[in-house]
């Protein structure tokens, strides 16, 4: 629970900063108009950023088509959104939407809510342990095709819901996992071919 501490943390000071001067706040995040039609959902999930963070960062619960708001930056670069739409393409092709974004939540869930894994999105998709890639697709190069649109957009919707998920750190097929051990851990959803665990 470290790295949720200092993500909460990281979160306030975002919020601290973007309320001091219009310089400040330029660093911090940036503006842009509100389009008629627009929740925050919509927005969370179209960039790629916690709707919390969305949410604190523009102080009202409604928006309003043509008023300014402020887009905080998402938590992870572009290289790293981009990485992880490979893996969820490669780890959930032919899954069903949800399944994908759950798989991108697993990593972000390994990144900023366990310190038993690395704290950045290229060393969780890269950790090695016990002389094994954490996941198949870094192992056998499918991490290297390109991501699809839909990869792409669970990725962000991934990113929006930060936070507010089951928790799950693992995923598997149960049809054809080996290992005894991740299947002993607490399921927390299924979906399509996929069990995920905490």
């Amino acid at each position: 629970m470290k790295k949720l501490k200092k993500l909460i943390v990281a979160a306030g000071l975002m919020l601290s900063i973007s309320a001091f001067t219009l310089t400040n706040q330029a660093e911090a995040a940036t503006t842009r108009t509100i389009q008629s039609g627009e929740t925050y959902w919509k927005i969370a999930k179209g960039f790629g950023v916690p709707i919390n963070s969305l949410m604190s960062a523009n102080n009202s619960k409604t928006l309003i088509a043509g008023q300014t708001m402020t887009l905080p930056n998402s938590l992870i670069s572009v290289a790293d959104k981009d990485l992880m739409a490979r893996l969820v393409r490669a780890e959930a092709v032919g899954e069903p939407y949800a399944g994908k974004v759950a798989v991108a939540t697993v990593v972000l869930n390994r990144v900023f809510m366990s310190d038993d894994f690395p704290d950045t999105v290229r060393g969780v998709i890269y950790q090695i342990s016990n002389g094994y890639y954490a996941f198949t697709p870094v192992a056998n190069g499918q991490i290297n095709q390109p991501a699809d649109a839909e990869s792409k957009r669970a990725v962000n919707e991934a990113l929006a819901l930060l936070g507010k998920g089951n928790g799950s750190l693992f995923f598997y097929n149960p049809n054809t996992a080996t290992s005894k051990w991740v299947a002993s851990r607490e399921v927390t959803v299924r979906i399509g071919n996929h069990v995920f665990a905490k």
